[in-house]
């Protein structure tokens, strides 16, 4: 099936927003509704960080959902550049993938304030302390403890991403690479949440970290250089976990391939380029 720009744009811009609606909306329930009056005897924070985990996985299965079949569901630039430094995606398609997750990551932000605009005006009336429901900040000060972090979850984030999606490794992953990209995110959430938000996506983070400057929050991270990380640091970690995962698993597949149909010693490129 072929699409129009204008039809994939539109698919990773609503699969991105519904990304951000289930994912911010989940950390807006935890941060906005965390105690009650009196209090509930051994109350967990509405779920807390297990919800926080369990959440984001979700809004990315979702968002695979509603823009999978047109689009690919990148849902992420870093996935998207990486995609197209490989070869798995073409470049000329890149700023329509990326502009719809921006917008898309922006406009999911917009609504999830308006859902909870009373509540959130009640807990936070001067926008001081919440900028934290709509993008990462980091639990150590400084660039380089955020970046590494970044870099390592989307690196495993894209690694991943493409070892579920190899029909040499994963004959069946179309049936349930969904789900199983899902995991992926909330695993790394699990183990590598705390040091930067896991938010291994340049989109998930600054479309909605734009709409708090813009709906007049503070302490947003634009004014200490706080946004740099979770922009810099996915997109580099997706092109090294796509390099990782192709060097020492997706060619070795190949050539092992490549054997079994009596192509001995052959380069990959060479046989993947005349089987077109």
């Amino acid at each position: 099936m072929t699409f129009k720009p204008s039809q994939e744009f539109m698919a990773e811009l609503l699969g991105t927003m519904v990304l951000i609606l289930l994912g911010c909306g989940v950390v807006a329930m935890v941060v906005l509704f965390q105690a009650t009056d009196p209090a509930i005897p051994g109350q967990i924070v509405n779920g807390g960080y297990t919800n926080i985990t369990l959440g984001w996985g979700f809004a990315v299965l979702m968002g695979i959902f509603i823009s999978g079949t047109i689009s690919g569901a990148h849902l992420n630039p870093a996935v998207t550049i990486a995609l197209a430094l490989t070869g798995r995606f073409p470049w000329a398609k890149a700023p329509h993938y990326i502009a719809g997750q921006f917008i898309g990551a922006f406009l999911g932000a917009a609504i999830v304030f308006a859902v909870y605009h009373a509540k959130w005006l009640g807990f936070d009336p001067d926008l001081a302390n919440t900028a934290g429901i709509f993008s990462t900040f980091p639990a150590v000060p400084g660039f380089w403890p955020g970046f590494i972090d970044q870099v390592v979850g989307t690196a495993l984030l894209m690694a991943l991403i493409l070892a579920i999606g190899d029909k040499l490794n994963n004959p069946a992953g179309a049936a349930w690479g969904a789900l199983a990209v899902a995991f992926v995110v909330m695993a790394i959430g699990i183990s590598f949440g705390g040091m930067h938000g896991y938010a291994i996506n340049p989109a998930r983070d600054l479309g909605p970290r734009l709409f708090a400057l813009v709906a007049g929050f503070r302490n947003t991270g634009f004014e200490n250089g706080v946004w740099l990380v979770p922009v810099i640091g996915p997109i580099v970690g997706a092109i090294v976990g796509a390099l990782i995962y192709d060097t020492f698993i997706g060619k070795p597949l190949l050539r092992a391939g490549e054997a079994a149909r009596g192509v001995q010693g052959a380069d990959p490129a060479y046989n993947v380029e005349h089987q077109r």
